[in-house]
């Protein structure tokens, strides 16, 4: 009956129309056009305007920028083409195609040999590479004229590819470290490279023999297994405890008043090592890096240091003890109520007041350890707002689980509190990575800086916009990259709106 009753409505359809194109007014270009820009009076207003003031920007930066010159060894010989060619204004992008290998290594040392084994004759590279060409006692000059004979001859390139291989590859191996980190996707063995990056990242931009960096990674294992033996029988403070004893035995000296001859352990062990077995690549030294590259060290190293050093910050602040809670508040509002310059300033000119005399610490390093400080300050705070934004029900159903405080907050707290901090976290490794540029005030050579001193010489003096619109540009690149990443992995994570 119901049946019958419904087939006998009229308005009741029994069967689906088929699909029908949108009216000509509402798709294509003219409805986007009068959707957002001009849907009314005012927004046309603001649109017409908004094209005057770009068409007039770019009527005035275009030109100027297509016409640059490419060719020229000074700001003068720019001049005179841009005479020569009748025009009005133009970029002298030359400074760039000159001094581009400088901005991006600083003064960081070339392979000369590598150079001369590769592009030269081969009886010069069986003879001794560089050598063959210098002569055993070759002088600085005659390696620059070197170096300009082979920009003569094969480019910048080649001195780009090969010369300068092992910031290259340095820079290769911390993306294939970075990559098992960032896509979960990759096979987890290749974490264990991702540890053992750092040592050989030091090992190759900073040269020496390669005892170094294997007897600094050999003492950390050993601290660690330390604390691990010790801490199912004494408890795990008594074995953090003990692994910092071991920590203290292998790197500092535990008994400065006892001089045994012994400790520190890692660095006569190092003297041994290397006298019997000098493997390694020549040294550089740190006042020699400058550039993109002193940015990328010291951006990268800050990053990657901060991130945990701040998680830990953020869970000793929510901590129920008052000693540990009070260090960490004490150090968050220290550091983040002083500013970036001042904590540079004092890593360039008073750390070494609070080390034994005749030590030698580097300025490079001491930089890195005072940028991953602050760093971490600021990394705490936002990860103490990703914990404060999960429900209290998260904390009471990981206790529910039966978890202790470390496998809950692993496991279930912190994967949803750092989901939440995504974007803070990586607008605070944004903002650390340009403030790198602030180490020019304390004597390295950051693009910056390196630009001042390219517009100091008397080739350059006068030329303002082409150096640091290239280095804006740089900084932008890597700025951008680490944007876009935070947005893929913002949708990869979003599992609560699928």
């Amino acid at each position: 009956m119901s049946e019958a009753h419904a087939h006998s409505v009229a308005y009741v359809r029994d069967a689906m129309l088929p699909e029908q194109a949108p009216p000509p007014g509402e798709t294509g270009a003219l409805h986007w056009l009068r959707a957002n820009l001009f849907s009314s009076i005012p927004n046309a207003l603001l649109t017409l305007i908004a094209l005057y003031f770009i068409w007039s920007l770019l009527a005035a930066i275009l030109p100027w920028t297509l016409n640059g010159i490419w060719d020229a060894g000074s700001l003068s010989e720019c001049r005179e083409i841009r005479n020569a060619r009748g025009i009005e204004s133009a970029a002298c992008w030359a400074v760039v195609n000159e001094r581009w290998l400088q901005l991006i290594f600083g003064f960081y040392p070339t392979d000369d040999r590598l150079l001369a084994s590769m592009f030269y004759s081969e009886g010069l590279a069986a003879a001794g590479g560089a050598e063959a060409v210098f002569g055993p006692g070759a002088s600085s000059t005659d390696r620059i004229a070197f170096v300009g004979q082979m920009k003569a001859e094969i480019g910048n390139l080649a001195i780009f590819f090969f010369g300068y291989w092992r910031p290259l590859l340095a820079l290769i191996l911390l993306v294939v470290a970075v990559a098992p980190i960032l896509y979960s996707s990759l096979p987890r063995k290749l974490l264990w490279f991702s540890l053992a990056f750092p040592f050989v990242a030091v090992f190759l931009l900073w040269g020496g023999t390669i005892w170094g960096p294997v007897l600094v990674a050999a003492g950390l294992v050993a601290s660690l297994l330390i604390a691990r033996v010790v801490a199912p029988a004494a408890g795990a403070l008594i074995g953090m405890l003990a692994g910092i004893v071991a920590f203290l035995a292998i790197f500092l000296n535990p008994l400065p008043f006892l001089d045994l001859g012994l400790f520190p352990l890692l660095p006569n062990v190092k003297a041994v090592l290397d006298a019997a077995m000098p493997i390694g690549l020549p040294a550089i030294e740190s006042a020699d890096f400058g550039g993109f590259m002193l940015a990328i060290i010291i951006g990268t190293s800050g990053i990657v240091l901060s991130l945990p050093l701040g998680i830990l910050l953020a869970l000793g602040r929510q901590s129920s003890m008052p000693l540990i809670k009070w260090i960490c508040v004490s150090f968050i509002e220290v550091i983040r109520g002083v500013p970036l310059i001042v904590w540079l300033f004092t890593a360039s000119l008073l750390l070494n007041y609070f080390l034994p005399p005749g030590t030698d610490f580097d300025l490079l390093l001491r930089v890195i350890i005072m940028v991953t400080l602050f760093a971490s300050a600021y990394i705490a705070e936002v990860v103490r707002g990703g914990l404060a934004a999960l429900p209290k029900g998260q904390y009471e159903a990981a206790d529910s689980l039966g978890l202790d405080y470390w496998k809950s907050m692993r496991l279930i707290v912190l994967p949803q509190a750092l989901k939440i901090s995504i974007p803070a976290i990586v607008n605070t490794f944004i903002g650390l990575f340009k403030d790198t540029t602030l180490v020019v005030f304390i004597g390295l050579r950051d693009p910056l800086g390196l630009t001042n001193a390219i517009r100091a010489t008397g080739e350059w003096n006068g030329i303002y916009w082409e150096l640091y619109i290239f280095v804006g540009l740089m900084f932008f690149v890597f700025c951008f990259f680490m944007s876009r990443y935070s947005m893929y992995l913002e949708r990869k994570l979003a599992t609560d709106r699928r």
